[in-house]
């Protein structure tokens, strides 16, 4: 069996045992270094097999032997104290029961089980003596990295705070007070904070709070660019200023008072709302899955990858001028690419650019996709009263719709990926 360092020979009885013969060195005898056990590699002195077998006992743990000389000691270190090898009638006694000494070394006792020195380290068999070369082995640390944790995504949310912290608190991903509870889990929002509900800033600030009190877990929590966040920053910092409309001369501020745009929202804008908001992506591929805010094929004009379109909307934004993020809002509030005959090719073709196996968007309420409802404002004398279970798959299992549409009574939807059942 392989010795590891500071491992003593295996024990047994003196009879029959020889040294090793190479190493010897006429005249020197062996040396023990206090604390590594006997030195190896050493020979046979004259006289030595006689000792051995008038020997009555074990040797003395203090002081050599007679006849043998110290060798020196090979550079500074701790002082060594030569003695003769041990010789034993029967079984070495337990080293248990020797005296305490490290100025000689005591008789050697292999351990009966390896116990290592760091408390994670796996055990190993019984019996077993790892070698120097066995140990960063078997003590390795983990190789396989932690998997990340469960992976949610949220639907429009357009102000409805209290509805949201519902839909979450069911979900385990917050606790009663509206704080973080979920541990390693990844979560995403798909745009749409605010407008039409009461408490958009509500909104943004309970995301932002998450998204800190997420990463300090071990998880995450981020966002994605809707088409109501480039209609409340293009309000805010255009205002009434003419942009060049298909329809004619319009602005950003009176598009987003006719969208839902609340003046609670506006008076409460902070600048780091408006920073936050700004450096959101459009875009995002994880476990398969491409995340987007609206249901449309309008982002391939801005990249041929994930990354250069994400950089390129960020660019229209910091440049700040008010026809480019005009046509920015108008082509990301286009919808319904994947539904119909052509939407499975649609699915595909954005799929086969940015990557993932599905589309997961957020922008069109399922009632509205569905057909239920001719648009996202009732009609006169219209009653809402749609019932939203989950999110809804279609395209051929291409796409997956996550707008419950709880503006018109429907449901604000958190589901997990994937979809399972």
């Amino acid at each position: 069996m392989t010795q590891g360092a500071g491992q003593g020979p295996e024990p047994g009885t003196a009879e029959g045992w020889r040294p090793e013969a190479s190493g010897y060195v006429p005249g020197e005898a062996p040396a023990y270094v206090a604390g590594h056990g006997p030195a190896t590699g050493f020979g046979t002195a004259p006289g030595f097999e006689q000792a051995l077998e008038q020997a009555a006992g074990p040797a003395p743990h203090n002081g050599p032997a007679a006849g043998y000389e110290p060798r020196a000691a090979e550079g500074p270190g701790v002082p060594v104290t030569p003695v003769a090898p041990p010789a034993y009638d029967n079984a070495p006694p337990s080293y248990d029961n020797a005296p305490p000494s490290y100025d000689s070394a005591p008789p050697a006792q292999r351990p009966a089980t390896y116990e290592p020195t760091r408390p994670d380290a796996p055990l190993v068999p019984e019996g077993y003596t790892p070698t120097a070369r066995d140990l960063p082995v078997i003590t390795a640390t983990d190789t396989v990295a932690d998997r990340p944790g469960p992976l949610y995504v949220v639907g429009d949310v357009h102000g409805y705070l209290d509805e949201l912290l519902a839909a979450l608190r069911e979900r385990g991903l917050v606790d009663e007070e509206g704080h973080w509870a979920a541990g390693s889990a990844r979560l995403w929002f798909l745009g749409d904070f605010t407008d039409r509900g009461p408490d958009g800033i509500g909104v943004i600030e309970l995301v932002m709070q998450l998204s800190a009190e997420a990463a300090a877990a071990g998880g995450y929590c981020r966002a994605l660019m809707g088409n109501h966040e480039l209609l409340l920053l293009g309000a805010h910092r255009f205002g009434d200023t003419p942009v060049n409309s298909t329809g004619g001369t319009a602005s950003f501020l009176a598009a987003w008072r006719l969208n839902g745009g609340q003046p609670s929202d506006m008076d409460r804008l902070e600048d780091r709302h408006l920073t936050w908001m700004s450096r959101l992506d459009a875009a995002h591929v994880t476990d398969g899955h491409l995340l987007v805010h609206s249901d449309t094929t309008a982002y391939l004009e801005y990249g041929s990858s994930v990354e250069e379109m994400n950089d390129t909307i960020t660019g229209v934004l910091q440049r700040g001028d008010a026809d480019e993020c005009w046509d920015l809002f108008r082509k990301l509030t286009k919808r319904f690419a994947f539904r119909g005959d052509g939407g499975p090719q649609a699915a595909r073709e954005l799929l086969g650019t940015y990557g993932g196996n599905r589309v997961v968007h957020g922008h069109s309420p399922i009632p509205y996709l569905l057909g239920e409802v001719g648009g996202e404002y009732p009609a006169d004398g219209e009653e809402r009263t749609h019932t939203v279970e989950g999110p809804m798959v279609y395209a051929e299992n291409l796409a997956v719709a996550m707008d419950g549409g709880v503006t018109m009574d429907g449901r604000l939807l958190v589901a997990q990926l994937p979809l399972v059942g």
